[in-house]
């Protein structure tokens, strides 16, 4: 028996179509943990009609699925889950089935239902939120303060997303089965940690575990973290097993500009499929003001962070194609980021799959990574940031000392060794003593 107040009632149904009477079987349950919520998958043979319940006193949610049934016993909640404290089942009646999930303090819960999607069958989701209102715990703005009078330079902030996830594993390795999910989340770290011991830089994990972040939930973070610069990490992957290489795109919205563009967004796209996201929550004009991409500065500054990005991957290997490619990626779609996908190698290819699951190899796609964005920074630096003041002691020019050289005074003044010979038209020789150097680009 039920006891306690109920709090909230909701009634879902799968509005597509009419349920069939047949028994639908719950074929397991799988459990993922992100930052600020935890993720309950129910895998389903069929489409269901279901109630959820949430009560208090003690907190719990009951979940009552019309004519189903289990097809083993569920498994319990992870002991160090900060929500969910257990997970039990049992017959209702003789149609429908109960789950109630014991919880260690109130959840705001998101339920809905996802069609057969990559791997997946028909599956039940709930994600659980802290609180009452569990997305005001979500990353956001912080409380408005008064300015100060005058302020000191700020960190460049790099937004790094680590693609699929959770749910979505991406593409599969041909001989050691490695998942993209995986590879793009240890590059995405190596690359965090270099931004991080980067002065004047600070990173943005937009996905720091193994769970599933929608594709508009992504640029959507790295907005509300304030992100000056995007990069979207992938492994690519095509029938064949023998194309290799890196490849940078960014956005178009006016078509792709080749086959393969156009198959690779369609595949990054599906992830929401995969990976589950409800979009019944969206807010419609929000939504058309981030597909609007007019702002012709944003693509322009997208492009050239794309072609530093590549140029510095051609120093480290193999790349795909010499150019950049565009097609409509979803998770690129931010109005106001410069913003790249990097597909780092082919893991559909196993020499590339094989030197994309060792620690070096990552380490040197995110050293490529880092470079470029350098590269490009140091041709774009956003106004009242350390890079665009001079570097850390705030200096605009630099006189060439003996036994200096063009790098040592690049690391010095965290400025790319590349942006330093753009700035001051230099060649490849180090410049001879005596010699002054400016620090800034003068359109900057």
């Amino acid at each position: 028996m039920l006891g306690g107040r109920i709090v909230v009632l909701s009634l879902c149904l799968l509005a597509a179509t009419s349920v069939s009477a047949a028994s639908v079987t719950v074929q397991n349950l799988r459990q993922w943990r992100a930052p600020d919520h935890t993720r309950l998958v129910f895998d389903l043979t069929g489409p269901l009609e279901h109630r959820v319940l949430v009560l208090e006193s003690p907190p719990r949610i009951v979940i009552d699925m019309e004519r189903a049934q289990l097809d083993d016993a569920l498994p319990p909640a992870e002991p160090d889950n900060p929500l969910l404290a257990a997970v039990r089942s049992g017959m209702q009646d003789a149609n429908t089935l109960r789950v109630v999930l014991d919880l260690r303090r109130a959840v705001d819960p998101r339920v809905f239902l996802l069609p057969p999607a990559g791997p997946y069958g028909h599956r039940l989701v709930i994600d659980l939120y802290p609180g009452e209102n569990g997305p005001a715990v979500r990353d956001g703005p912080a409380p408005s303060a008064p300015a100060p009078k005058r302020q000191a330079p700020r960190e460049i902030i790099i937004a790094i997303d680590a693609g699929h996830g959770g749910e979505d594993p991406g593409a599969m390795g041909r001989r050691y089965r490695t998942r993209e999910k995986d590879i793009t989340l240890a590059v995405s770290r190596e690359l965090a940690k270099l931004v991080a011991a980067t002065p004047g830089m600070r990173p943005v994990m937009i996905r720091d575990g193994d769970y599933y972040v929608g594709l508009r939930e992504r640029y959507l973070k790295a907005r509300r973290k304030g992100a000056d610069v995007f990069v979207s990490i992938h492994a690519d992957a095509i029938p064949g097993g023998h194309a290799k290489g890196s490849s940078v795109y960014a956005l178009s919205e006016r078509g792709a500009t080749s086959a393969l563009a156009k198959h690779l967004a369609d595949r990054e796209n599906f992830a929401d499929l995969v990976g589950g996201v409800s979009l019944d929550d969206k807010d419609d004009q929000l939504r058309r003001v981030l597909m609007d991409l007019s702002q012709s500065k944003t693509s322009q500054y997208s492009l050239e962070l794309a072609e530093a990005v590549l140029n510095e991957l051609r120093r480290i290997g193999p790349v795909h194609s010499n150019r950049i490619n565009q097609a409509g990626f979803m998770v690129l779609k931010s109005p106001d980021i410069p913003s790249v996908l990097i597909e780092t190698a082919f893991i559909s290819n196993p020499t590339e799959e094989k030197k994309l699951r060792t620690h070096a190899f990552q380490q040197q796609l995110a050293s490529g990574i880092l470079a470029g964005i350098k590269r490009y920074l140091g041709r774009n630096a956003p106004a009242r940031t350390v890079v665009a003041s001079g570097g850390p002691s705030n200096v605009n020019e630099h006189v060439v000392r003996k036994g200096e050289t063009l790098a040592s005074i690049a690391r010095q003044y965290n400025i790319h060794v590349e942006a330093l010979r753009f700035i001051n038209n230099l060649g490849e020789r180090d410049p001879p003593v005596g010699v002054r150097l400016r620090l800034l680009d003068g359109d900057t």
